[in-house]
């Protein structure tokens, strides 16, 4: 069960405290979980929790691949692996160990790439995921995963310790906008609605969910009743929502900070496609590579900022009924 925030604001903790605090608590409760790091334990916060539990703390080294064949490889003496790196290398760099040693293994390991799409920022384009889970939608049985918030994370952090298989959790580093009331609780592979609304519906996810509610409030003043669904779990996507959206509200939008290719853009107009045709519109990177910048900039030159969701609704709800 989840409670909305009244307004919206940034958070107090960033969200690697929480990634670190509830880490803390899974490996204190239960000697099975494990983690493991490419050398970037200050990065995400976890240096404190290597030294509390050294032997349940691994560094890897700058050594991706190799970390997630060690995870696993403990995977299969019964531990419950949390890998991390930055999105990038865990995703373009470990494709082969995820499909083969994790994936197709039946094994069960949990990959944490940090730093998503825009969120890189002055790291700049070699280190900015935008199709990260583009490729992790394509390998068989894998879960994908975006916390938007430190409520959310805590949650979704708790809930893979003892769920089984491989998962990928998109985890922004920084801090987030608060959406969700502390405690709040998520079932994975369930849309968590935001707000109602009867003319167009917003599914997003990760950074963008604060922007389409922002969104929102500004159709509002046009007349325009939105509906916002943050669509947390990208992989396996939740049918039944994108289903009820289309058939409610007749205009379909998406918000990612990832590029349309291949993420939650792909994910719900695969599923309108099956079922319900419905007019999509889709907010997100247009198949470039990132750049160094601000969080700001470059969601305004990426055009996935508050604006441009306001426009795709507008356009969303101006096809409706249209013949081509």
């Amino acid at each position: 069960m989840f409670n909305v925030e009244d307004k919206i604001a940034p958070e107090r903790v960033e969200m690697r405290t929480t990634f670190a605090t509830t880490m803390d608590a899974l490996a204190t409760e239960d000697k099975r979980v494990v983690y493991l790091d490419c050398d970037l334990m200050n990065s995400i916060g976890m240096v404190g929790f290597s030294k509390k539990f050294p032997e349940q703390t691994v560094n890897c080294g700058i050594q991706e691949a190799n970390m997630v064949g060690v995870a696993a490889g403990m995977s299969a003496t019964g531990l419950v692996p949390y890998a991390h790196t930055f999105g990038t290398f865990a995703s373009r760099r470990v494709m082969d160990q995820v499909f083969v040693s994790a994936a197709y293994a039946k094994l069960n390991v949990r990959i944490i790439g940090s730093d998503p799409g825009v969120t890189a920022s002055a790291n700049g384009g070699t280190h900015m995921p935008l199709e990260d889970m583009g490729m992790m939608r394509c390998v068989p049985e894998v879960t994908i995963l975006e916390p938007t918030d430190s409520a959310m994370l805590a949650d979704i952090l708790r809930q893979t310790k003892d769920a089984y298989g491989v998962f990928y959790i998109r985890l922004s580093r920084k801090v987030a906008d608060k959406i969700f009331t502390d405690g709040s609780t998520f079932e994975i592979g369930k849309a968590a609605q935001l707000r109602d609304g009867t003319d167009v519906t917003i599914f997003a996810s990760g950074i963008c969910v604060a922007d389409a509610l922002k969104a929102a409030d500004i159709l509002a003043t046009r007349g325009i009743k939105a509906a916002v669904s943050n669509m947390f779990t990208i992989k396996p996507i939740d049918r039944e929502a994108v289903v009820e959206a289309a058939r409610k509200t007749g205009a379909i939008v998406t918000a990612e900070n990832h590029s349309i290719i291949g993420g939650l853009g792909s994910a719900v107009s695969e599923v309108l496609t099956d079922t319900v045709p419905a007019p999509l519109e889709r907010v997100g990177v247009k198949d470039h590579f990132g750049e160094v910048g601000s969080v700001d900039y470059l969601k305004k030159a990426f055009s996935i900022g508050v604006e441009d969701i306001v426009a795709a609704s507008e356009k969303a709800m101006a096809r409706k009924g249209a013949v081509k």
